[in-house]
């Protein structure tokens, strides 16, 4: 008898942590599907909306900015197979969630282009400056392939150094504006290198377009460029500028902020 209520009990314990777990997974869900639906909404142009990419790249920085600030504190709002590569090899994810927010990316990704097809009339999908489909990353016809992979190399390893920096432990007290930087830095890099391969850094954000319009023309470039500037960019970060915080550091931090308050109200 007292087997059962002890197998009982730690199924009841191990319940909330598994609520959590759907919790966090469901939030990357919804995070993905929102930086499609209003990114790509964002970057309609036909011969009625007017674009550029510059709205573009400052819509989609918007986007994220929208996505981190709802989601950020369920889920950490990755929106991005990349960011949780670099999540898991910081130590920060186990192996399981890693693929299961790699699933709700994707997932999530498939349903917010979906969505987006679903209330857009055809012409704002397919357009003279968008004939294979609104949002499709494409590579620019003076580049090679080689040189598409490169940048989204680059460039994904740019935020992946942001990202590192966020979660670098001596940053841990200067998160409040995270949602502010990370937009802006999308936005950068999108304005940076958006007119040549759509700086895309994002797996998720290049297949669902894809998928949906069945447009898979160098669509390699947006696996391989931002994965394997994700693996390069976080091992560098990892083991040649993190550094844990020391107690003694924390406690000195401490003691002078609370010299800091005393010299204020004497």
């Amino acid at each position: 008898m007292s087997n059962t209520s002890t197998s009982r009990s730690s199924c009841w314990l191990l319940q909330p942590r598994q609520l959590n777990n759907i919790c966090i997974v469901f939030a990357e869900l919804i995070a993905t599907a929102m930086l499609m639906f209003l990114g790509c909404m964002g970057c309609i142009e036909n011969s009625f909306f007017s674009n550029s990419n510059f709205q573009s790249a400052l819509n989609f920085g918007f986007v994220v900015l929208i996505c981190i600030q709802c989601f950020g504190c369920v889920c950490g709002a990755h929106l991005n197979p990349a960011v949780t590569l670099a999540n898991y090899i910081y130590n920060m994810i186990s192996l399981p969630m890693a693929i299961s927010y790699f699933v709700a990316q994707m997932v999530g990704a498939f349903i917010g282009y979906g969505l987006l097809k679903a209330v857009m009339p055809e012409s704002a999908i397919y357009s003279s400056s968008t004939s294979s489909g609104v949002c499709v990353t494409s590579l620019h016809s003076s580049l090679t392939g080689l040189q598409g992979v490169v940048i989204e190399f680059l460039i994904t390893s740019a935020l992946i150094a942001i990202c590192c920096g966020v979660w670098d432990p001596r940053n841990a007290k200067n998160q409040d504006s995270v949602p502010v930087r990370f937009g802006l830095a999308i936005a950068c890099l999108s304005l940076t290198a958006g007119q040549f391969t759509g700086a895309s850094m994002n797996p998720a954000r290049s297949f669902a377009p894809a998928i949906w319009n069945g447009a898979w023309e160098n669509h390699w470039i947006y696996w391989v460029g931002p994965l394997a500037g994700a693996l390069v960019s976080s091992l560098i970060y990892k083991y040649a500028f993190r550094r844990e915080v020391q107690a003694q550091e924390e406690q000195e931090s401490t003691m002078s902020t609370k010299r800091t308050s005393e010299l204020e109200f004497a």
